[in-house]
């Protein structure tokens, strides 16, 4: 089974899903949000395609970890996908992982518009890659 990985934003929610085994993350698309019950749907079609198990939600959290309107945001988007899915969604600190994927496409002299189509999806994948680095880290220590 997989994981999803969420970047939640205004205008769009970037989707990156993990391999079977749970070491990788990548970038699958970019939903443009209409509405939430759209978005659900949307969802549940990569859910059934990629047989997800647990969804990882990106929270936005300020530089010094406190909460601002996005974390407000986030974490209605969270209950909602609570309320309405039969798998688990965790919350996952999503710090500097736009910043990253912004400096990786610049790096790589990608368009301003080409950069705008893909970046949501790229910070979906860092924030999954991070939560699936410290799972299999916890992993891990336990068996040590």
């Amino acid at each position: 089974m997989r994981k999803m990985g969420l970047d939640f934003g205004d205008r769009t929610i970037g989707i990156a899903v993990s391999d079977e085994l749970g070491w990788t993350a990548q970038a699958k698309g970019v939903i443009r949000r209409t509405d939430l019950k759209k978005d659900l749907k949307i969802l549940l079609d990569y859910i059934d395609k990629y047989q997800i198990n647990e969804i990882v939600v990106g929270l936005p959290l300020n530089m010094d970890g406190s909460s601002g309107k996005r974390v407000e945001k986030t974490e209605a988007f969270v209950n909602f996908l609570k309320n309405n899915l039969e798998i688990p969604v965790v919350c996952w600190d999503e710090r500097l992982t736009t910043i990253q994927a912004e400096r990786i496409l610049l790096e790589a002299d990608m368009s301003r518009m080409k950069r705008k189509k893909v970046i949501d999806q790229l910070a979906a994948s860092f924030i999954l890659q991070s939560y699936l680095e410290a799972m299999n880290n916890n992993r891990r220590e336990l068996d040590e």
